[in-house]
């Protein structure tokens, strides 16, 4: 089977890899991911790119993607930016929750916020170079950290 083919039980954070903001975030949401069931993959890895080949819409795309697995009949769905935060802050849970508040902005200011800040990642502090998973968190990674 092709890497990013392979059907996973749950949601599916892709990142950027090479961004230290990025795995404070990933490093976050392994933090506060409760049931435990939230995988990752970066954005360049085989499984990522496997992603990105069975959605054109994801071409060129840099950002946060968040990946609903298909079942029962249902396709597949990718959600970026914004609505990629917003739907990891909502599967989080807890106090996190307050998060869906965001969708009473429309879409394109959030985006454009999620912009800015995509923007200057590479820049803000609290980046560490890459993600290293623990041992029991390494199973969660689809393709590598």
């Amino acid at each position: 089977m092709a890497p990013g083919t392979e059907q996973v039980p749950g949601p599916v954070l892709l990142y950027d890899g090479a961004c230290g903001f990025c795995g404070t975030a990933v490093r976050l949401a392994l933090r506060h991911d409760r049931r435990g069931t939230l995988r990752f993959a970066a954005l360049g890895s085989a499984w990522g790119l496997g992603v990105a080949a069975r959605h054109p819409e994801l071409e060129g795309t840099d950002s946060m993607v968040w990946l609903e697995p298909g079942g029962a009949g249902a396709p597949e769905r990718v959600f970026v930016r914004s609505e990629a935060a917003l739907r990891l802050a909502a599967y989080l849970g807890g106090a996190w929750r307050l998060l869906s508040a965001a969708r009473a902005v429309p879409r394109a200011v959030r985006d454009a916020a999620y912009d800015l800040v995509a923007r200057h990642r590479h820049r803000l502090p609290g980046g560490g170079a890459c993600v290293v998973p623990s041992a029991a968190e390494r199973a969660r990674f689809l393709g590598g950290p």
